[in-house]
């Protein structure tokens, strides 16, 4: 009995959350800042990063965005490409294909992309905490600022600091509304009349007020209480998942030898410096959890330790659970290169997809209810209605040919057809062949399009005759 109450006890944290007291009160996470190799790394790529994400609006293919994902009017751009709701496939595609890629990645390399490429970390870690840290000073400092009185001073601190917050809130808003109507856009909300734009500059409030909302006061809880992926990986990860993990084997039991005393202790010391500057407030020496982002601060925290207590790094390193349990380094297994290998497969063809669709979608139909008609003693003519879809940059006139047939087309009211430029364009045509020509009911036709005399693209249809199939 006493042992299960221990066991339950040691499990304990598994029951609550880190950032929530047993009260249901908010603990809020004073992490310390990190110091060694991995968060200068994060802190490098996280500038590339920035630069990455204020910088792609800017970048313009055909007059185009690089990148545009507008929700409203169902049109989207990749790498300068549009998709509008005819795309619909592409884009279930590619949802797939993500979920899928995210399956692999995770089940082999953990939750590596939370930790370093992850918009929510890197804002919250790179950007806000440190800016925190300028302001208010280290985790110390912060809780002793918590706990001191209203006076002039705290206010001005706290006042600054949430004014700067908001400041880089509202800027990152202006960019992630960039993503979504355009840069071009933006720039007209930003420089014309507000009135002309009431919309467009709502979400811009409304987004900024989000982004303020969650790196000023939700923090690390939109990782543990609201992102999925956190879950996700508690189906996804196995043990021989690439984790931020403990080495308990070495580390194990916890304690400091006292002088002249025969050493029974592992190299843990036990100093919680791992759980100081956890910015979710965790205990990695617990084992895996879901709140847990890999942000590798805590290896660099212990690996500090070890350098001055004179033992080996890598008390809390990148492993899997098989690795720390037999006591082998963290090895490429083949499952991890097949899974690699199956998510380069998913981005090629998907990438090829993208890269080989038409800048031109035509349908075209047969009018309904209508049969073949006549035409004088020895013709016969169907009536067709035809749609296009432009998603280039420049108004297309388009004319349709018979490919391989005897026969003609007539295009009903005009000599072709105006697409305008990323938008959509309709009409009706008459094809005409000679009668002696049918030897079938349903006979198949290719149409080619043709810009300036130039084919764009080739489109099959069938042609109802008088001819009984034998």
């Amino acid at each position: 009995m006493e042992n299960h109450l221990q066991k339950k006890n040691k499990e304990s944290f598994r029951d609550h959350l880190a950032t929530v007291d047993a009260g249901g009160k908010r603990n809020w996470i004073y992490a310390q800042k990190p110091k060694g190799k991995f968060y200068r790394l994060r802190t490098w790529l996280s500038l590339v990063y920035f630069i990455v994400f204020f910088g792609l609006p800017f970048v313009q293919v055909n007059d185009r965005p690089l990148f545009m994902f507008n929700i409203p009017q169902a049109k989207f751009i990749l790498f300068g490409k549009v998709f509008w709701p005819q795309d619909f496939f592409i884009l279930g595609l590619g949802m797939i294909t993500f979920i899928f890629f995210i399956i692999l990645f995770t089940a082999s390399f953990g939750r590596l992309f939370c930790g370093w490429a992850c918009p929510q970390t890197n804002f919250m870690e790179m950007m806000f905490r440190k800016i925190e840290y300028w302001i208010e000073g280290d985790a110390t400092q912060q809780k002793m600022l918590a706990k001191a009185p209203w006076n002039g001073k705290k206010i001005a601190r706290k006042t600054f600091k949430h004014v700067v917050f908001y400041l880089l809130s509202f800027i990152i808003a202006n960019f992630f509304l960039s993503y979504i109507i355009g840069i071009k856009e933006l720039e007209k909300i930003i420089t014309e009349p507000i009135s002309e734009h009431v919309g467009g500059f709502s979400a811009l409030l409304i987004f900024s007020a989000v982004f303020y909302g969650v790196y000023a006061f939700f923090r690390e809880q939109a990782c543990t209480v609201v992102c999925p992926y956190g879950r996700l990986q508690g189906v996804l990860l196995d043990k021989n998942s690439m984790i931020v993990a403990y080495d308990y084997k070495r580390g194990e039991p916890r304690g400091v030898a006292k002088k002249n005393e025969e050493t029974i202790h592992g190299d843990c010391i036990d100093c919680f410096q791992c759980v100081k500057v956890c910015p979710t407030g965790i205990d990695i020496r617990n084992g895996v959890q879901l709140e847990c982002v890999g942000c590798t601060a805590c290896i660099d925290a212990c690996d500090n330790i070890m350098d001055k207590i004179g033992k080996p790094r890598g008390l809390i390193r990148y492993a899997s659970e098989n690795s720390i349990a037999n006591g082998e380094p963290l090895r490429y297994t083949p499952r991890m290169k097949m899974y690699t290998a199956l998510c380069g497969v998913v981005v090629i063809i998907l990438s090829a997809i993208l890269f080989t669709r038409k800048d031109i979608d035509v349908t075209v139909m047969r009018t309904p209810g209508i049969l073949y008609q006549e035409r004088g003693h020895d013709s016969i003519s169907n009536l067709y209605n035809i749609k296009l879809a432009n998603k280039t940059v420049d108004e297309l006139h388009m004319s349709v040919q018979l490919e391989d047939a005897d026969g003609k087309v007539e295009l009903v009211g005009k000599p072709f057809i105006t697409v305008a430029k990323e938008g959509q364009g309709s009409g009706s045509f008459f094809i005409i062949l000679p009668e002696s020509s049918i030897k079938n009911r349903k006979t198949e036709l290719k149409l080619g399009l043709y810009q300036s005399g130039k084919k764009i693209t080739t489109v099959t249809t069938s042609f109802l005759g008088p001819v009984e199939d034998d």
